[in-house]
């Protein structure tokens, strides 16, 4: 992750999740890897009502990091819009159709992880 700005990882998150929450995805959560992967430290997951939205959570997600000059290091599925991964090295977002996020099942996979909870996040507006 490019990150001159010398931002925290967890204020990338919290960055991250107010630009979602903003824009109306849903079902917004943040799981906590640091203890059980090497993976990532956190995983942002939101679910979005179309393919249409789902393009422009991501879009507005990386839009609002760059202005911090942090940049994704990898994306995939911004064509088809079901699953749209934005990596960030310590931070991986997923934003997926309702219909994807439950096949998927992301959160039942990583169910050791700690769910972060984001109403603090979503209220101080970081």
């Amino acid at each position: 992750m490019n990150n001159e700005m010398n931002n925290t990882t967890f204020e990338i998150v919290s960055k991250a999740v107010k630009t979602i929450d903003d824009k109306l995805g849903s079902d917004i959560v943040v799981l906590d890897l640091n203890n059980i992967s090497t993976l990532c430290d956190y995983f942002v997951i939101t679910s979005a009502s179309s393919i249409r939205q789902a393009k422009s959570l991501a879009d507005d997600v990386k839009n609002k990091l760059q202005e911090e000059e942090i940049y994704p290091s990898h994306k995939e599925g911004y064509n088809s819009g079901g699953w749209i991964l934005l990596d960030y090295g310590d931070i991986i977002i997923h934003i997926f159709s309702k219909e994807d996020r439950e096949f998927y099942n992301i959160e039942g996979i990583w169910k050791d992880a700690t769910i972060i909870n984001i109403d603090k996040i979503i209220e101080d507006g970081v």
